[in-house]
């Protein structure tokens, strides 16, 4: 009885440090609450960097169609002025910028110092490319950023097809770092009327993967103690 109450706190223990090394994310609408964009110039004019700022989760092009689903369609801009589109704002009009579209949940101090996997499964893709061939792509990341976010480590995970990711990243255990994980949309804008280009260039839909469960955890322990005690009954 002893040693059958000692392998029990063993595994227990080993559970719960298993637990506090990795922490599991997923697709969860009350995570992934902020936007950022950063926009480039085409690759074609020589890709400089434009500017980056925070917007707002509609205007990324994202919808939560329920708290653990997310669809994601390449940007539209509605400024109809020539830095956008050439020759401007009109159906069948060329976007003029690279969009940097990123969906993210941000952690400060929590978790650092912990490994971090952002799962999920991509139920729908279609993304193609833009009337010029410029083709959108789309990813899923984790990124631990310095405290002045001037540099950071990333996992990325690219994403072409429907199927299940996984993505992991290993923090530097410094609680003024700034841990994100996320999904992030590139590719060049799209006039909002030009109804055409937005359904030719396809969209991105991921759902939740449930975080292992620990009640299948000590499942699993159950099973291999009746195993253990099986043997020492022969």
């Amino acid at each position: 009885m002893k040693k059958l109450l000692l392998i029990t706190t063993l595994v227990a223990a080993a559970i719960t440090g298993a637990s506090a090394q990795t922490v599991y994310k997923t697709i969860d609408s009350s995570e992934l609450v902020n936007g950022y964009m950063t926009v480039f110039d085409l690759p074609a004019n020589g890709g400089a960097y434009q500017f980056g700022s925070g917007w707002g989760i509609a205007d990324l092009k994202a919808t939560f169609p329920t708290a653990t689903q997310v669809t994601f369609s390449p940007n539209t801009i509605g400024d109809p002025n020539s830095y956008w589109y050439t020759p401007g704002g009109q159906v069948g009009a060329l976007g003029n910028k690279m969009m940097y579209a990123n969906l993210y949940a941000e952690s400060t101090g929590a978790y650092n110092g912990q490994t971090i996997q952002f799962d999920g499964t991509v139920s729908a893709f279609s993304l193609s490319t833009n009337s010029a061939g410029i083709p959108y792509v789309f990813k899923a990341f984790v990124k631990d950023f310095a405290p002045d976010f001037s540099s950071s480590v990333d996992a990325i995970y690219d994403i072409g097809s429907t199927g299940n990711f996984q993505i992991s990243l290993a923090t530097i255990n410094d609680p003024a770092r700034h841990v994100q994980w996320g999904l992030q949309m590139i590719g060049p804008d799209i006039w909002p009327e030009d109804s055409a280009q937005i359904a030719a260039a396809g969209s991105a839909t991921v759902d939740a993967i449930p975080e292992p469960s620990t009640y299948a955890l000590l499942g699993m322990t159950a099973a291999g103690l009746f195993a253990y005690r099986a043997r020492r009954r022969k």
